[in-house]
Protein backbone atom coordinates (compact mmCIF):
# COMPACT_ATOMS: atom_id res chain seq x y z
CA UNK A 1 0.00 0.00 0.00
CA UNK A 2 1.27 3.48 -0.85
CA UNK A 3 0.94 6.65 1.18
CA UNK A 4 1.68 10.35 0.92
CA UNK A 5 1.91 13.33 3.20
CA UNK A 6 0.81 16.36 1.22
CA UNK A 7 1.76 19.61 2.92
CA UNK A 8 0.20 22.86 1.77
CA UNK A 9 2.79 25.18 3.21
CA UNK A 10 1.38 27.88 5.49
CA UNK A 11 -2.25 27.11 4.62
CA UNK A 12 -3.58 27.57 8.16
CA UNK A 13 -4.89 31.00 9.12
CA UNK A 14 -7.13 32.98 11.48
CA UNK A 15 -10.60 34.49 10.89
CA UNK A 16 -10.47 37.54 8.63
CA UNK A 17 -12.99 40.37 8.90
CA UNK A 18 -13.14 40.87 5.12
CA UNK A 19 -14.08 37.20 4.72
CA UNK A 20 -16.95 37.48 7.21
CA UNK A 21 -14.72 36.18 9.98
CA UNK A 22 -13.77 33.06 8.07
CA UNK A 23 -10.27 31.81 7.35
CA UNK A 24 -9.16 31.74 3.69
CA UNK A 25 -9.56 27.95 3.75
CA UNK A 26 -13.07 28.25 5.18
CA UNK A 27 -14.06 30.87 2.62
CA UNK A 28 -12.51 29.09 -0.36
CA UNK A 29 -14.50 26.87 -2.70
CA UNK A 30 -12.79 23.50 -2.18
CA UNK A 31 -15.16 20.71 -3.23
CA UNK A 32 -12.38 18.16 -3.68
CA UNK A 33 -10.78 18.73 -0.28
CA UNK A 34 -14.25 18.63 1.24
CA UNK A 35 -14.88 15.30 -0.51
CA UNK A 36 -11.63 13.94 0.94
CA UNK A 37 -12.74 15.07 4.40
CA UNK A 38 -16.15 13.45 3.95
CA UNK A 39 -14.52 10.19 2.84
CA UNK A 40 -11.86 10.22 5.54
CA UNK A 41 -10.95 10.99 9.10
CA UNK A 42 -10.01 14.48 10.25
CA UNK A 43 -8.50 16.47 13.10
CA UNK A 44 -6.11 19.28 13.93
CA UNK A 45 -2.36 19.15 14.42
CA UNK A 46 0.37 20.99 16.28
CA UNK A 47 3.40 20.47 14.06
CA UNK A 48 5.73 20.52 17.05
CA UNK A 49 3.71 21.26 20.20
CA UNK A 50 0.92 23.60 21.29
CA UNK A 51 2.10 27.19 21.42
CA UNK A 52 5.35 26.53 19.53
CA UNK A 53 5.67 28.54 16.32
CA UNK A 54 7.21 26.13 13.81
CA UNK A 55 9.53 26.95 10.97
CA UNK A 56 8.86 25.09 7.75
CA UNK A 57 12.05 23.15 8.38
CA UNK A 58 11.37 22.10 11.97
CA UNK A 59 7.73 21.35 11.15
CA UNK A 60 8.65 19.04 8.28
CA UNK A 61 11.29 17.30 10.37
CA UNK A 62 8.71 16.67 13.08
CA UNK A 63 6.09 15.44 10.60
CA UNK A 64 8.67 13.02 9.15
CA UNK A 65 9.25 11.55 12.60
CA UNK A 66 12.46 13.34 13.59
CA UNK A 67 12.89 15.26 16.81
CA UNK A 68 13.78 18.79 15.64
CA UNK A 69 15.26 19.56 19.04
CA UNK A 70 17.85 16.85 18.38
CA UNK A 71 18.60 17.04 14.64
CA UNK A 72 17.99 20.68 13.75
CA UNK A 73 21.14 22.81 13.58
CA UNK A 74 19.75 25.58 11.37
CA UNK A 75 17.98 26.02 8.07
CA UNK A 76 21.00 26.70 5.91
CA UNK A 77 22.23 23.13 5.34
CA UNK A 78 18.77 22.01 4.16
CA UNK A 79 18.52 24.92 1.74
CA UNK A 80 22.00 24.24 0.40
CA UNK A 81 21.37 20.55 -0.13
CA UNK A 82 18.00 21.30 -1.67
CA UNK A 83 19.50 23.38 -4.47
CA UNK A 84 22.01 20.69 -5.31
CA UNK A 85 25.11 21.80 -3.42
CA UNK A 86 27.21 19.12 -1.76
CA UNK A 87 27.54 19.99 1.90
CA UNK A 88 30.30 18.31 3.87
CA UNK A 89 31.15 18.10 7.58
CA UNK A 90 32.56 21.41 8.74
CA UNK A 91 30.58 23.51 6.26
CA UNK A 92 28.52 26.39 7.60
CA UNK A 93 25.47 26.98 5.43
CA UNK A 94 22.96 29.82 5.29
CA UNK A 95 19.69 30.56 3.58
CA UNK A 96 19.73 33.96 1.93
CA UNK A 97 17.48 36.54 0.37
CA UNK A 98 18.30 38.63 -2.63
CA UNK A 99 17.18 42.01 -1.32
CA UNK A 100 17.12 45.66 -2.34
CA UNK A 101 19.40 48.13 -0.55
CA UNK A 102 19.72 51.84 -1.22
CA UNK A 103 22.86 54.00 -1.28
CA UNK A 104 22.45 54.73 2.43
CA UNK A 105 22.62 51.03 3.26
CA UNK A 106 18.90 50.74 4.03
CA UNK A 107 17.09 47.55 3.00
CA UNK A 108 13.99 48.81 1.18
CA UNK A 109 12.70 45.40 0.01
CA UNK A 110 13.75 42.19 1.75
CA UNK A 111 12.70 40.09 -1.25
CA UNK A 112 13.72 42.40 -4.12
CA UNK A 113 10.19 42.47 -5.49
CA UNK A 114 10.16 38.65 -5.31
CA UNK A 115 12.62 38.59 -8.19
CA UNK A 116 12.09 35.56 -10.45
CA UNK A 117 14.76 35.91 -13.13
CA UNK A 118 18.44 36.72 -13.44
CA UNK A 119 19.65 35.52 -10.06
CA UNK A 120 21.89 32.86 -11.62
CA UNK A 121 23.79 35.59 -13.47
CA UNK A 122 24.21 37.45 -10.19
CA UNK A 123 25.47 34.30 -8.47
CA UNK A 124 28.06 33.75 -11.22
CA UNK A 125 29.59 37.09 -10.25
CA UNK A 126 29.29 36.51 -6.50
CA UNK A 127 31.15 33.22 -6.74
CA UNK A 128 34.31 35.12 -7.65
CA UNK A 129 34.22 36.77 -4.21
CA UNK A 130 37.34 36.88 -2.07
CA UNK A 131 37.34 38.72 1.27
CA UNK A 132 40.59 40.32 2.37
CA UNK A 133 41.96 38.54 5.40
CA UNK A 134 39.82 35.47 4.71
CA UNK A 135 41.46 34.21 1.55
CA UNK A 136 41.55 30.69 3.01
CA UNK A 137 37.75 30.52 3.29
CA UNK A 138 35.85 29.27 0.27
CA UNK A 139 32.67 31.28 -0.33
CA UNK A 140 29.98 29.48 -2.36
CA UNK A 141 26.69 31.02 -3.48
CA UNK A 142 23.84 29.26 -5.28
CA UNK A 143 20.50 30.60 -6.44
CA UNK A 144 17.31 28.90 -5.31
CA UNK A 145 13.70 29.62 -6.30
CA UNK A 146 12.55 33.22 -6.64
CA UNK A 147 14.39 35.65 -4.36
CA UNK A 148 16.01 32.86 -2.36
CA UNK A 149 19.63 31.76 -2.42
CA UNK A 150 22.10 29.84 -0.28
CA UNK A 151 25.61 30.49 0.97
CA UNK A 152 28.23 28.01 2.13
CA UNK A 153 31.37 28.94 4.03
CA UNK A 154 34.04 26.23 3.86
CA UNK A 155 37.27 26.39 5.81
CA UNK A 156 38.91 26.07 9.19
CA UNK A 157 37.84 27.77 12.39
CA UNK A 158 34.21 28.57 11.53
CA UNK A 159 31.01 28.23 13.56
CA UNK A 160 27.27 28.13 12.93
CA UNK A 161 26.62 29.91 16.26
CA UNK A 162 26.01 33.32 14.70
CA UNK A 163 23.01 35.62 14.38
CA UNK A 164 21.21 36.64 11.19
CA UNK A 165 21.97 39.59 8.93
CA UNK A 166 18.29 39.83 8.08
CA UNK A 167 16.76 43.02 9.55
CA UNK A 168 13.36 41.22 9.51
CA UNK A 169 11.55 44.36 8.31
CA UNK A 170 12.06 46.90 5.56
CA UNK A 171 13.66 50.34 5.99
CA UNK A 172 16.42 49.16 8.26
CA UNK A 173 20.07 48.43 7.65
CA UNK A 174 21.17 44.79 7.56
CA UNK A 175 21.49 43.51 11.10
CA UNK A 176 25.04 43.28 12.40
CA UNK A 177 25.90 39.59 12.64
CA UNK A 178 27.21 38.59 16.06
CA UNK A 179 28.71 35.47 17.56
CA UNK A 180 26.29 33.75 19.90
CA UNK A 181 28.49 31.64 22.14
CA UNK A 182 31.54 33.80 22.80
CA UNK A 183 33.86 31.51 20.86
CA UNK A 184 36.65 32.75 18.60
CA UNK A 185 35.15 30.68 15.78
CA UNK A 186 31.77 32.39 16.07
CA UNK A 187 33.35 35.86 16.23
CA UNK A 188 35.41 35.06 13.13
CA UNK A 189 32.37 33.83 11.23
CA UNK A 190 30.31 36.87 12.23
CA UNK A 191 33.00 39.27 11.08
CA UNK A 192 33.30 37.46 7.75
CA UNK A 193 29.54 37.53 7.20
CA UNK A 194 29.30 41.25 7.88
CA UNK A 195 31.97 41.83 5.25
CA UNK A 196 30.23 39.48 2.78
CA UNK A 197 26.91 41.35 2.98
CA UNK A 198 28.39 44.67 1.88
CA UNK A 199 30.71 42.98 -0.60
CA UNK A 200 27.68 41.50 -2.38
CA UNK A 201 26.25 45.00 -2.78
CA UNK A 202 29.52 46.27 -4.17
CA UNK A 203 29.75 43.41 -6.65
CA UNK A 204 26.21 43.31 -8.09
CA UNK A 205 24.60 46.72 -7.60
CA UNK A 206 25.56 47.75 -11.15
CA UNK A 207 25.10 44.32 -12.74
CA UNK A 208 23.15 44.40 -16.04
CA UNK A 209 20.37 42.35 -14.42
CA UNK A 210 19.84 45.07 -11.84
CA UNK A 211 20.24 47.96 -14.26
CA UNK A 212 17.49 46.38 -16.35
CA UNK A 213 15.26 45.97 -13.28
CA UNK A 214 15.76 49.63 -12.36
CA UNK A 215 14.96 50.61 -15.94
CA UNK A 216 11.68 48.69 -15.65
CA UNK A 217 10.84 50.25 -12.26
CA UNK A 218 11.52 47.00 -10.42
CA UNK A 219 13.47 46.71 -7.16
CA UNK A 220 17.04 45.63 -7.94
CA UNK A 221 18.36 42.43 -6.36
CA UNK A 222 21.52 44.21 -5.29
CA UNK A 223 22.45 42.69 -1.93
CA UNK A 224 22.40 39.22 -0.38
CA UNK A 225 21.22 38.87 3.24
CA UNK A 226 22.22 35.59 4.99
CA UNK A 227 20.26 34.00 7.83
CA UNK A 228 19.53 30.59 9.31
CA UNK A 229 23.13 29.50 9.91
CA UNK A 230 23.61 25.82 10.47
CA UNK A 231 26.20 23.09 10.57
CA UNK A 232 25.66 19.85 8.67
CA UNK A 233 23.35 17.63 10.78
CA UNK A 234 23.42 13.86 11.17
CA UNK A 235 20.01 12.49 10.15
CA UNK A 236 18.95 8.83 10.08
CA UNK A 237 17.65 7.79 6.67
CA UNK A 238 13.86 7.63 6.66
CA UNK A 239 13.95 4.47 4.53
CA UNK A 240 15.84 2.71 7.32
CA UNK A 241 13.79 4.29 10.08
CA UNK A 242 10.43 3.18 8.65
CA UNK A 243 11.39 0.51 6.09
CA UNK A 244 9.89 2.42 3.16
CA UNK A 245 11.04 3.43 -0.31
CA UNK A 246 10.48 7.17 -0.19
CA UNK A 247 10.49 10.15 -2.52
CA UNK A 248 10.12 13.90 -2.12
CA UNK A 249 8.19 16.12 -4.53
CA UNK A 250 8.65 19.80 -3.73
CA UNK A 251 9.20 23.15 -5.39
CA UNK A 252 11.41 24.84 -2.79
CA UNK A 253 15.04 24.18 -2.04
CA UNK A 254 14.38 23.92 1.68
CA UNK A 255 11.98 20.98 1.42
CA UNK A 256 14.06 19.25 -1.25
CA UNK A 257 17.03 19.63 1.09
CA UNK A 258 15.15 18.06 3.98
CA UNK A 259 14.19 15.23 1.66
CA UNK A 260 17.82 14.68 0.66
CA UNK A 261 19.05 14.74 4.25
CA UNK A 262 16.35 12.20 5.10
CA UNK A 263 17.65 9.95 2.31
CA UNK A 264 14.62 10.38 0.07
CA UNK A 265 14.79 10.33 -3.69
CA UNK A 266 14.11 13.92 -4.72
CA UNK A 267 12.02 14.02 -7.88
CA UNK A 268 13.25 16.87 -10.04
CA UNK A 269 10.60 18.91 -11.83
CA UNK A 270 11.04 21.38 -14.66
CA UNK A 271 9.21 24.68 -15.08
CA UNK A 272 8.20 25.08 -11.45
CA UNK A 273 8.62 28.72 -10.45
CA UNK A 274 7.50 28.42 -6.84
CA UNK A 275 5.06 30.49 -4.80
CA UNK A 276 1.61 31.50 -5.98
CA UNK A 277 2.77 31.32 -9.61
CA UNK A 278 3.93 27.73 -9.36
CA UNK A 279 3.10 25.25 -12.11
CA UNK A 280 0.48 23.18 -10.30
CA UNK A 281 -0.22 21.10 -13.39
CA UNK A 282 3.38 19.96 -13.41
CA UNK A 283 3.28 19.11 -9.71
CA UNK A 284 0.00 17.23 -10.15
CA UNK A 285 1.30 15.21 -13.10
CA UNK A 286 4.48 14.35 -11.22
CA UNK A 287 2.55 13.12 -8.20
CA UNK A 288 0.18 10.99 -10.26
CA UNK A 289 2.99 9.53 -12.37
CA UNK A 290 5.10 8.67 -9.33
CA UNK A 291 2.21 7.05 -7.45
CA UNK A 292 1.13 5.00 -10.45
CA UNK A 293 4.42 4.11 -12.09
CA UNK A 294 7.33 4.31 -9.65
CA UNK A 295 8.59 1.83 -7.09
CA UNK A 296 8.30 4.42 -4.33
CA UNK A 297 5.69 3.63 -1.72
CA UNK A 298 5.89 6.74 0.44
CA UNK A 299 5.91 10.39 -0.65
CA UNK A 300 6.49 13.76 0.98
CA UNK A 301 4.85 16.48 -1.12
CA UNK A 302 5.03 20.21 -0.50
CA UNK A 303 3.10 22.99 -2.27
CA UNK A 304 4.23 26.46 -1.26
CA UNK A 305 1.99 29.29 -2.54
CA UNK A 306 -0.39 29.75 0.41
CA UNK A 307 2.57 30.50 2.67
CA UNK A 308 3.87 33.17 0.31
CA UNK A 309 0.47 34.88 0.21
CA UNK A 310 0.29 34.73 4.01
CA UNK A 311 3.68 36.40 4.38
CA UNK A 312 2.52 39.08 1.96
CA UNK A 313 -0.70 39.64 3.96
CA UNK A 314 -2.78 39.05 0.82
CA UNK A 315 -5.93 37.12 1.79
CA UNK A 316 -7.40 37.27 -1.72
CA UNK A 317 -4.30 35.69 -3.20
CA UNK A 318 -4.22 33.03 -0.49
CA UNK A 319 -7.87 32.13 -1.00
CA UNK A 320 -7.41 32.02 -4.77
CA UNK A 321 -4.34 29.79 -4.52
CA UNK A 322 -6.10 27.32 -2.23
CA UNK A 323 -8.97 27.11 -4.73
CA UNK A 324 -6.53 26.55 -7.58
CA UNK A 325 -4.80 23.71 -5.73
CA UNK A 326 -8.18 22.13 -5.05
CA UNK A 327 -9.20 22.35 -8.70
CA UNK A 328 -5.91 21.40 -10.33
CA UNK A 329 -4.31 18.95 -7.89
CA UNK A 330 -6.90 17.52 -5.52
CA UNK A 331 -9.38 16.69 -8.28
CA UNK A 332 -6.85 14.22 -9.68
CA UNK A 333 -5.70 12.83 -6.35
CA UNK A 334 -9.31 11.89 -5.59
CA UNK A 335 -9.08 9.43 -8.48
CA UNK A 336 -6.13 7.54 -6.99
CA UNK A 337 -7.02 4.18 -5.50
CA UNK A 338 -5.33 2.21 -2.73
CA UNK A 339 -3.35 5.26 -1.59
CA UNK A 340 -3.41 6.87 1.84
CA UNK A 341 -3.40 10.65 1.56
CA UNK A 342 -2.53 12.71 4.62
CA UNK A 343 -3.41 16.32 3.79
CA UNK A 344 -2.24 19.08 6.09
CA UNK A 345 -0.16 22.23 6.47
CA UNK A 346 3.21 22.52 8.17
CA UNK A 347 2.10 25.64 10.05
CA UNK A 348 -0.30 28.55 9.92
CA UNK A 349 0.75 31.80 8.26
CA UNK A 350 -2.03 34.20 9.25
CA UNK A 351 -2.70 37.18 7.02
CA UNK A 352 -2.78 39.44 10.08
CA UNK A 353 0.60 38.24 11.34
CA UNK A 354 2.45 37.93 8.00
CA UNK A 355 4.53 35.24 9.64
CA UNK A 356 4.19 31.77 11.11
CA UNK A 357 2.01 31.24 14.14
CA UNK A 358 1.38 28.36 16.53
CA UNK A 359 -2.28 27.98 15.51
CA UNK A 360 -2.94 24.26 14.89
CA UNK A 361 -3.47 23.20 11.30
CA UNK A 362 -6.18 21.01 9.73
CA UNK A 363 -5.47 17.37 8.88
CA UNK A 364 -7.30 14.63 7.07
CA UNK A 365 -6.51 11.06 6.08
CA UNK A 366 -8.26 9.43 3.16
CA UNK A 367 -7.67 5.84 2.15
CA UNK A 368 -8.81 2.21 2.40
CA UNK A 369 -10.58 1.22 5.62
CA UNK A 370 -10.08 4.58 7.31
CA UNK A 371 -12.56 5.10 10.14
CA UNK A 372 -14.70 7.82 8.58
CA UNK A 373 -15.99 10.53 10.93
CA UNK A 374 -18.94 12.86 10.34
CA UNK A 375 -16.91 15.88 9.14
CA UNK A 376 -17.72 16.91 5.58
CA UNK A 377 -15.66 20.10 5.20
CA UNK A 378 -11.91 20.64 5.21
CA UNK A 379 -10.96 23.72 7.17
CA UNK A 380 -9.44 24.70 10.51
CA UNK A 381 -12.79 24.87 12.30
CA UNK A 382 -14.74 21.91 10.91
CA UNK A 383 -11.99 19.32 11.36
CA UNK A 384 -11.48 20.18 15.04
CA UNK A 385 -14.37 17.82 15.89
CA UNK A 386 -12.97 14.97 13.74
CA UNK A 387 -12.00 11.49 14.77
CA UNK A 388 -8.27 12.16 14.94
CA UNK A 389 -8.84 14.86 17.56
CA UNK A 390 -5.66 16.88 18.20
CA UNK A 391 -2.35 15.27 17.29
CA UNK A 392 1.27 16.37 17.01
CA UNK A 393 3.55 16.23 14.01
CA UNK A 394 5.52 13.48 15.73
CA UNK A 395 2.44 11.24 15.50
CA UNK A 396 2.02 11.44 11.74
CA UNK A 397 4.50 8.83 10.52
CA UNK A 398 3.40 6.31 13.16
CA UNK A 399 -0.23 6.75 12.07
CA UNK A 400 0.66 6.46 8.39
CA UNK A 401 2.88 3.42 8.86
CA UNK A 402 0.12 1.67 10.80
CA UNK A 403 -2.46 2.37 8.09
CA UNK A 404 -0.05 1.26 5.36
CA UNK A 405 0.58 -1.92 7.40
CA UNK A 406 4.30 -1.17 7.73
CA UNK A 407 4.25 -0.80 11.52
CA UNK A 408 5.74 -3.39 13.88
CA UNK A 409 3.91 -4.57 16.95
CA UNK A 410 5.14 -3.14 20.25
CA UNK A 411 5.25 -6.04 22.69
CA UNK A 412 4.27 -9.69 22.49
Amino acid sequence: MKGMILVMDGMGDRPIKELKNKTPLQAANTPNMDKMAKDGITGIMDSIAPGIRPGSDTAHLSILGYDPYEVYTGRGPFEASGVGLDVIPGDIAFRCNFSTMDDEGIVTDRRAGRVREGTKDLVDVLNTMVIEGYEDIKIIFKESTGHRAVLILRGEGLSGKVSDADPKVENKKPAVVKGLDGSAEAEKTADLLNKIVYKTYEMIKDHPVNLERIKNNLPPANVVIPRGAGEVPDVEAINDKYEVNSACIAETGLIMGIGRFAGMDVIEMEDVTGGVDTNLENIRDTIVDQVKNSSHDFFLINIDGADEAGHDGNFKEKLSFIEKVDKVVMSELLKLEDVYIFLTADHSTPISVKNHSADPVPVLIRGPEVRVDDVSEYNEIAVARGGLSRIRGADVMNIMMDLMNYAHKFGA
